[in-house]
């Protein structure tokens, strides 16, 4: 296997697979933090072009992290669908590529082949691909879940509801989801970041946000993304767990940065299957997961092994692949400008980190999101938005305002994922979308609730947060 090329009379010479797989990345803050960027725009037109030569088959056959040493790694060996791979495995990277884009390739025929792709083969690709080909690569492929309600159809974009407050406040992190349900959010999960990550906070807010679905007969599902032992925890102590959420990495050594084992997550999603399964619920499925990623995870944790943060994504995806998960979101801008600097980079991985997580089979969402000292701002999260949205994305994250006063980091706002329905003719779930208009809020041909409705909601609501004052 031949890993060099002449650009130009400039002659380039590559290590080994990761270093070509390094410095084809489009750029990335966090991989020249780690010393393995292209130095050139050159030298990544090189790394591109070897790799787009190499085959499907030179890629699965030498992996990037020794599947002896990293159990990521022996998962995605293990996990893999050889005599569906045999199909493609004599094509190219480059021939792949142009196979993804044909326009006689349709949605179907690409999701029948997740089980042959492994990450590395994803992340290949997605190196050779414009933005825009990144979108209309991934808007070929709609990926289905259901909990309580069902998601990821053709024409539907979900919203996760996300009333964080700074003090685990029950009153105002139900004030904040009222908000979000008039605007028609909440479809995908009522999700709570917790300030606490304690048993007594996690299943305090588990059974407010159980009783705010009971009271109004909400189609959806909550979760309080603690860790995972912490609401393994909840769940020991009576709490209902609609979905066990963990942040998850591309690296053995990352996930136990995590306080995460692919064991403990193995035994975490039996437990909440069994608990469904006690409190006989019609809607009761075999998808309980909730994962997030990031690119940069591994880097942060020291333990991303020369490999690139685009790629030890699509090993994140790899993971989360494993458990049949209802949600997946990558929180694109959340760790920060060290690993993706400004507009251009959060945009370009954003569309990466969809396309991926499609193409291997998941129920994908993006956190539209950014962190102060990033060099963007609101625009460059409604440029990501409408990208996202017009790639088909299953869900992205809602808050108040763009702000989230609990993690101080900017995201989507409740109105600005109405108005990209709006504008693109997308609708909420079809259990939760038909909810919305028996409840009165949401009218034919507009975003905005109607104003009784909305106050009815709100009085309901406001009963609701005096029952759980008194309770506390």
């Amino acid at each position: 296997m031949t890993l060099a090329t002449t650009v130009r009379s400039e002659r380039f010479v590559f290590e080994d697979l990761r270093d070509v797989f390094a410095k084809a990345n489009e750029e990335k803050s966090g991989d020249r933090l780690a010393g393995i960027a292209a130095a050139s725009e050159r030298e990544r037109v090189a790394a591109k072009r070897v790799l787009a030569g190499l085959t499907l088959a030179e890629i699965v056959d030498r992996p990037l992290i020794d599947p002896d040493e990293d159990d990521v790694s022996r998962l995605i060996v293990d996990t893999h669908d050889r005599l569906a791979f045999a199909s493609i495995a004599g094509m190219t990277v480059g021939e792949f590529r142009e196979y993804l884009l044909d326009d006689e390739v349709d949605g179907p025929a690409i999701a029948a082949l997740k089980g042959a792709i492994t990450p590395e083969v994803a992340a290949a690709v997605a190196k050779l691909l414009s933005n825009k080909d990144l979108v209309l690569a991934a808007s070929k492929v709609r990926v289905v879940t259901r909990c309580r309600n069902t998601l990821g159809e053709r024409g539907v974009l979900g919203v996760r509801l996300q009333p964080n407050h700074p003090s685990d406040d029950l009153g105002g992190i139900l004030l904040s989801a009222a908000d979000g349900l008039l605007f028609g959010c909440g479809d995908a999960v009522l999700g709570v970041n917790p300030v606490t990550d304690s048993v007594a906070s996690t299943s305090a807010i588990l059974h407010a946000l159980d009783r705010l679905i009971e009271t109004l007969a909400i189609p959806t599902q909550a979760c309080c993304l603690a860790h995972i032992s912490t609401q393994l925890g909840a769940l020991e102590a009576g709490a209902p767990v609609d979905l066990l959420f963990q942040s998850v990495a591309g690296t053995e050594a990352a996930n136990a940065s995590f306080g995460v084992s692919l064991a403990l997550l193995r035994e975490g999603r039996e437990r909440v299957l069994e608990h469904h399964a006690t409190r006989d619920v019609a809607w009761a499925g075999r998808q309980v997961m909730y994962f997030e990623t990031g690119q940069g995870s591994a880097l942060s944790a020291e333990a991303h092994h020369g490999v690139d943060q685009l790629t030890l994504e699509a090993r994140a995806y790899g993971v989360a692949r494993a458990f049949d998960p209802f949600l997946v979101n990558s929180v694109v801008g959340f760790i920060g400008p060290e690993y993706l600097r400004d507009e251009r980079q959060m945009i370009r991985a954003g569309l990466e980190d969809h396309f991926m997580g499609k193409l291997l089979g998941l129920p994908m969402g993006v956190d539209v999101c950014y962190t102060n000292h990033t060099a963007a701002d609101q625009n460059s999260a409604d440029n990501l938005l409408l990208l996202l949205a017009a790639a088909g994305v299953n869900f992205v994250i809602g808050v108040p305002c763009s702000d989230d006063v609990m993690l101080n980091y900017q995201s989507v706002s409740f109105h600005d994922a109405a108005g990209v329905r709006a504008l693109l003719g997308l609708r909420a779930a079809p259990e939760f979308q038909a909810w919305l208009e028996e409840r009165g809020l949401v009218r034919a041909g507009s975003r905005l609730a109607d104003a009784r409705a909305g106050r009815q909601l709100v009085e309901r609501i406001g009963t609701l947060i005096e029952t759980e004052a008194a309770r506390s």
